[in-house]
């Protein structure tokens, strides 16, 4: 008994961490649209985006593009599209998701509720961590709280009771996720960043690939980068002419690996919506498009780290760098802002990163994948084999003859039972049913 305790333990956990992921993927993988719409509405009109009023063509730039993208024009100042969407609409869509898959349309009302409590009390910091973990847990609460009356209310009070009680509840929970949950979030967000400065001034700036890419995925990468990376890589690049800091968390790399590899072994609705998000990805430099790929699947972020480092590695060997903040960090802009004599490290980083990150056997995005691979196909296959048995064939009915006894069968001109190597019992046998036949 305590062998087979022992055996099925690693099985359990297992499946409970698949478990887990499934639920994280349920949360974002409905929501890709508005992060793509997002993506692209962010690329176009930010102010280094395409047709933003610093852009890196000249020719596109549109000079009143912070009405969209968000910034001052003159003395008026317009809060655009980009920032209220990441900061209000993505959260609250992933809370009222959350929240609707453990409590169905109730769950995620309340999901949503809570939602805005705890992205209010972390501003500045989009709290789509946080919405994934209140969204679910305020409509479980909920759950709970509505089994205490159940069966209980008299018949007309039923959606009196359900609504205050769910209103009532989100009011708390709304409250409790401002005070007590934001800012240790938002703490959070504080520390990783001072982590990644101390690997830079310690030198082992290709180890800050573990701390920036499962940053990044948590959507603080704007914070990273222009929090600490270009204040620091500015002054490197006044003295030196480039500063490798600019690719840290810029290098389109790592995603598109990541992105390419889902393309080619993924599965469902993430296989039909890599493609679109590389091209926003790699093309448009919008690198949050692919980090809902990530939280969908945890087990990604060990290629992710993989990439990263790769991609600063070749850095550091080739000497390259950027002149200056590669914004958004699409290749174009990578390219145009790649110092003169670092055109071979750099693209080489975005090249080696890519295929790092696409052919990591521990990054379930590879051929070994086992959740997003051609494996679970294969074994459905085989289930379904096994459950619809093979269809025997059928036989033509024999035609009467004129006596109404059925035609005898057509036999070969040479049995085999009457042969003289067939043993005599087996003769006999046959002889016995011939004569009983006729």
């Amino acid at each position: 008994m305590t062998t087979t305790s022992q055996a099925q333990a690693p099985g359990g956990a297992r499946v409970a961490v698949q478990r887990f992921g499934t639920f994280l993927s349920g949360m974002i993988m409905p929501n890709i649209a508005a992060f793509i719409a997002w993506g692209l509405i962010t690329a176009f009109f930010i102010p280094t985006g395409w047709v933003g009023n610093s852009g890196p063509v000249e020719a596109w730039r549109w000079a009143d593009s912070a009405i969209i993208g968000g910034g001052d024009i003159g003395d008026v100042n317009f809060q655009g599209l980009v920032g209220p969407m990441i900061h209000f609409l993505l959260p609250l869509l992933i809370g009222f998701t959350g929240g609707k898959m453990v409590y169905g349309h109730r769950g995620g009302v309340i999901g949503a509720v809570v939602t805005v409590g705890i992205v209010i009390g972390a501003w500045d910091t989009p709290m789509f961590l946080g919405a994934m973990i209140v969204g679910p847990l305020s409509a479980w609460i909920l759950k709970q709280v509505d089994k205490i009356w159940a069966g209980k209310i008299k018949p007309g009070f039923e959606m009196l009771v359900d609504n205050f009680s769910s209103g009532i509840l989100g009011f708390l929970l709304a409250l409790g996720a401002f005070f007590l949950l934001a800012p240790p979030i938002k703490w959070f967000a504080e520390v990783l960043g001072g982590a990644v400065g101390w690997l830079i001034q310690t030198g082992l700036i290709p180890l800050a690939s573990i701390i920036v890419e499962p940053a990044k995925v948590l959507f603080l990468n704007n914070a990273i980068n222009h929090g600490v990376f270009t204040p620091i890589g500015t002054e490197q690049a006044a003295e030196t002419g480039k500063s490798l800091l600019f690719l840290v968390e810029a290098n389109p790399g790592p995603g598109a690996g990541l992105l390419l590899a889902i393309t080619v072994f993924g599965v469902g609705m993430a296989r039909a919506t890599a493609p679109g998000a590389f091209i926003i990805q790699f093309l448009g430099g919008i690198h949050e498009v692919y980090f809902p790929y990530v939280l969908a699947k945890p087990a990604l972020i060990i290629a992710m780290i993989a990439g990263g480092m790769t991609g600063v590695t070749t850095n550091v060997i080739f000497n390259s760098g950027l002149r200056a903040p590669a914004s958004p960090g699409s290749i174009f802009a990578v390219l145009i802002s790649t110092a003169p004599d670092s055109y071979v490290g750099v693209i080489l980083s975005v090249v080696l990163s890519a295929a790092v990150t696409f052919s990591s056997p521990r990054s379930s995005c590879g051929p070994r994948a086992s959740a997003i691979s051609w494996r679970p196909r294969r074994r459905a296959r085989r289930a379904s084999r096994r459950r619809s048995p093979r269809p025997r064939p059928t036989r033509a009915r024999r035609a009467p003859s004129w006596r109404g006894s059925p035609a005898p069968r057509p036999r070969a001109a040479s049995t085999t039972w009457c042969s003289p190597a067939t043993p005599a019992w087996v003769r006999a046998r046959w002889a016995r049913a011939c004569c009983a036949r006729s």
